[in-house]
């Protein structure tokens, strides 16, 4: 029987692991009266979290937020094509709607339950009472700030249900945006400034989504006059009030084993257990892995010299990235260190038996080792590619199978190439609180600040020359002016720094440049996309489950 899933989410629960990682376990036989003690509450609260790897590091997640953008557009490889192509089949169908829907109420449910059994639990000191509130509080804003961003209006529940029911209603997007920044600014209350146990929200985490919030309702038609004054402060607290430092090479910020460092706020768990990585344990169709090392990859196993391996990754070529994000937002490669450190463009020889021979000395032209791949990112002529040894491809040639590769995910720790990932999703990181505060401050006429922050930023990310005084001209080519600080260059610049990281489509939206960035830079979506896509479908199993009239989102 189908109905509006607000019951409790029960048989997973979670126990803090050895290595001081917020992990899930799976328990059988456990009855509703175990979560109002103290071992359950505690185990109910680590549940909350178990819907954030349903959207982070996922293919549903990665799909909604980075396709259809103007960053990236098919590639060869996916059967979800259709939402970054805006076509028909974009509709109450579609799968990832309905579970990211599911998924989310269900772990609100779950908080819910933790917020109003709290008083209720036996030999719970008030210090941890309220600190768990105030996380199960910080993970429902989370997941009500998503689902108002790709739904509009949606069903606001506060109190635990215990019972089916089967009448829902749409609560307006303000009154949304008021419970979340009331849970958020209780987090902010009563959340510790740092956890023992990595994964756990703190204070600077709930800071940081109270910031992303205050500038996102900012441009809604639920904004209030101080949202962007809010949103500079909270950033500003976040940089100024902890430990965070933005790394000095831009290319650790996302090195394999590093993703808890200096920089990172917050991350989404994930475990080299596969029965904890998949969906709750619940369902079995990959769509809340930690497969994000794979879709922004070319099809380099196929190539001479080269096979499949874990260093690689797998190749699932969902995205593409664009001439736009190629040409225009990485076109300072001299000066910006972005591009050649979090693109893969070079790919070495691992594969000695498809490595071609050269017809003249019958050995082989290069060996394992040596450089099998090449991607100059800039043209070159046809005899200069005749010239070389191994595989060169310039611009001219990209398809959707052969373009620069977004490394930022790369997992070489997985256990096969058909494992998921086993790596932490960095959600909250401090770069984004500089870019935050900018916005927020050009937008109150704080044009100077905000440059500050935007040059900050941009210097962090300069290329190391070869002596300092290299270095410090490409520091200083990469400061802009107030005159050149705008909304565009605001975008543009989250383009650069938080390229994949499930920004991209909440960015232009929140913008209100969706539309003309899609028309003007994807041209797979541009010729499709119409005015109500700034919204994603109502699920349609969520319209046929409820009684009443549950009404669809416009266009669908």
């Amino acid at each position: 029987m189908k109905r509006l899933y607000w019951m409790l989410l029960l048989g997973v629960v979670a126990l803090p692991s050895c290595n001081n990682l917020l992990d899930e376990e799976v328990v059988s036989g456990v009855t509703d009266d175990f979560y109002n003690t103290k071992a359950g509450f505690e185990s109910a609260v680590n549940a909350a979290y178990v819907g954030m790897r349903s959207f982070y590091s996922s293919e549903r997640g990665m799909t909604l937020t980075v396709f259809g953008t103007d960053t990236y557009t098919n590639g060869s490889d996916g059967g979800f094509k259709y939402v970054n192509q805006y076509t028909a089949q974009l509709d109450a169908r579609y799968a990832h709607v309905n579970e990211v829907w599911n998924d989310f109420y269900v772990a609100i449910n779950t908080c819910n339950a933790v917020v109003d059994r709290a008083d209720t639990i036996p030999d719970l000191d008030e210090q941890t009472k309220n600190e768990r509130v105030a996380e199960a509080r910080f993970l429902r804003a989370h997941y009500y700030f998503i689902l108002v961003q790709l739904f509009g209006p949606v069903p606001l529940k506060v109190h635990e249900n215990t019972k089916i029911e089967t009448e829902a209603t749409r609560a307006p997007v303000k009154e949304v945006y008021q419970s979340i920044v009331g849970d958020l600014q209780y987090a902010v209350k009563n959340l510790p400034e740092s956890q023992p146990e990595v994964g756990r929200a703190a204070r600077p985490a709930a800071e940081q989504l109270l910031a992303r919030v205050y500038l996102t309702r900012a441009s809604s038609a639920a904004a209030e006059a101080d949202d962007y004054a809010h949103a500079a402060e909270y950033a500003g607290h976040v940089i100024h009030n902890y430990d965070f430092q933005l790394l000095d090479d831009v290319g650790k910020v996302f090195e394999q084993g590093n993703e808890h460092n200096a920089e990172s706020v917050w991350t989404v768990q994930y475990t080299t257990d596969p029965l904890y990585n998949n969906d709750e344990g619940v369902r079995n169709d990959n769509t809340s892995e930690n497969y994000a090392s794979r879709f922004f990859l070319m099809q380099y196993d196929v190539l001479p010299g080269m096979l499949r391996d874990l260093k690689n990754g797998t190749p699932w070529k969902r995205f593409t990235p664009t001439p736009f994000l190629l040409d225009t937002l990485y076109r300072d490669r001299v000066n910006d260190d972005r591009y050649d450190k979090w693109f893969t463009s070079v790919w070495y020889a691992n594969n000695a038996g498809s490595i071609p021979q050269d017809p003249a000395t019958h050995q082989p032209k290069f060996k394992v080792g040596d450089t099998a791949i090449w991607l100059p990112g800039h043209e070159v002529s046809d005899a200069f590619i005749a010239s070389k040894p191994y595989l060169v491809v310039p611009p001219r040639n990209y398809t959707q199978k052969l373009y620069p590769s977004l490394n930022k995910f790369d997992d070489a720790l997985r256990a096969d190439n058909q494992a998921s990932g086993v790596r932490p999703f960095i959600a909250f990181r401090l770069a984004e609180d500089y870019l935050i505060a900018a916005e927020a401050l050009m937008k109150t006429g704080k044009t100077a600040e905000a440059v500050r922050y935007i040059n900050t930023l941009r210097e962090r990310a300069a290329k190391p020359g070869a002596t300092p005084a290299e270095t410090g001209e490409h520091k200083k080519a990469m400061d802009i002016t107030a005159a050149q600080l705008n909304m565009d260059f605001i975008l543009d610049e989250r383009g650069r720094e938080l390229i994949g990281e499930q920004f991209r489509w909440f960015d232009l939206v929140r913008t209100h440049q969706l539309l003309t960035r899609v028309r003007a830079y994807n041209p797979d979506g541009g010729p499709n996309i119409k005015d109500f896509h700034v919204l994603r479908p109502i699920p349609q199993d969520q319209i046929d489950r409820t009684t009443n009239e549950f009404p669809q989102n416009e266009g669908y």
